[in-house]
């Protein structure tokens, strides 16, 4: 009995509610939205090379 006494009071304090909220309109905007996105890619490539390699790499650096 208590449950639906408190299950009436919330569906009356809804109902209440809802004729204090007014009228919301939404109509498009008469310009087209324009965003503008400015973003800044920075890629690091960061490498180690065995000696043995580095070496044969200097050696060789016409191949490159």
């Amino acid at each position: 009995m208590r449950r639906a006494a408190i299950g009436g009071r919330c569906l009356l304090l809804t109902i209440g509610t809802m004729g204090l909220g007014g009228c919301v309109q939404v109509s498009a905007p008469d310009k087209p939205i324009e965003i503008n996105l400015n973003i800044r890619i920075q890629q690091e490539v960061v490498y180690r090379i065995d000696g043995d390699a580095k070496k044969l790499i200097e050696q060789n650096g016409s191949i490159f």
